[in-house]
């Protein structure tokens, strides 16, 4: 299979396009800590430009211990391409340099569920999935990743995924991190949004895929990856899962000042 490369999308808008200059800025927003790093199986990152919510990414993956490889779930906002949509061979480039697609898990997972399908179109100019690399590849100079694009919200398409990425990670030689890169209410009032992202975080601490589905449909909260959070949740329950802790919540309303029209953004690790 010939791997292609994905350039940045969004580098010199969503974050620095200068090597040193984002170096620095991911530096800025990780936070200090003695206590070792954890061996995650999951977590939700956001994904807006890194001065409203890099703070809240860089709570994340300072406290992680990050594996050679990743599966990165994201949203699909652009509406191109196909519902679940992976690329399995294609080099992605940032400022910090190439990272490698992880082609033997990402076979294996189509193998697992042939509904997902090989596909770049969904991910040509989709930022989500872009903004995390630069935090991962800070700290795992090998790193690895499957991104999947969501375009689905369709519950058991989402189940489905969750369960064959379980199996195929469960039957992977190596350990394996999912990242669900989401952020969670958008256009409300803060006080409003710190109330609906408050019943999405709670499904999500208690693991419950369904629960978050559910959640998020009958309260009407606009978080653009329930889907990836859905998926990784399954997979991490199936996994062997067993606590989900909040590292951090914030609002673009703490950066901007408008409180009127935020958009939410949370930090969770799964273990």
């Amino acid at each position: 299979m010939t791997s292609l490369v994905r350039t940045p999308a969004v580098a010199g808008r969503f974050y620095p396009g200068k090597r040193e200059e984002l170096l620095r800025e991911i530096r800025e927003y990780a936070t200090p800590s003695t206590a070792p790093r954890v061996r995650a199986i999951g977590c939700v990152a956001p994904h807006a430009g890194y001065m409203y919510s890099g703070h809240v990414a860089g709570a994340v993956y300072s406290r992680i211990e990050i594996p050679e490889h990743c599966v990165i779930l994201c949203p699909n906002h652009t509406g191109r391409g196909g519902p679940l949509a992976a690329m399995t061979a294609t080099t992605w480039e940032t400022p910090l340099g190439p990272v490698a697609a992880s082609s033997e898990l990402a076979l294996q997972l189509l193998q697992h569920f042939p509904l997902l399908e090989e596909d770049s179109a969904a991910h040509r100019v989709e930022h989500a999935i872009e903004v995390q690399l630069p935090f991962l590849q800070a700290e795992q100079k090998n790193l690895h990743i499957v991104p999947i694009a969501v375009g689905t919200g369709d519950y058991g398409l989402l189940r489905g995924v969750g369960e064959a990425l379980g199996d195929a990670i469960g039957a992977f030689a190596n350990n394996v991190l999912v990242v669900a890169s989401s952020d969670m209410n958008h256009y409300e009032s803060d006080a409003v949004t710190r109330v609906k992202d408050r019943k999405a975080i709670e499904r999500v601490l208690a693991l419950d895929a369904r629960g978050l589905w559910e959640t998020v449909m009958s309260e009407d909260i606009s978080m653009c990856g329930f889907g990836p959070a859905v998926i990784m949740l399954t997979a991490a329950k199936k996994l062997g899962a067993t606590s989900a802790t909040l590292v951090r919540y914030a609002t673009s309303g703490d950066v901007s000042g408008d409180f009127e029209r935020v958009v939410g953004y949370a930090g969770i690790i799964v273990n």
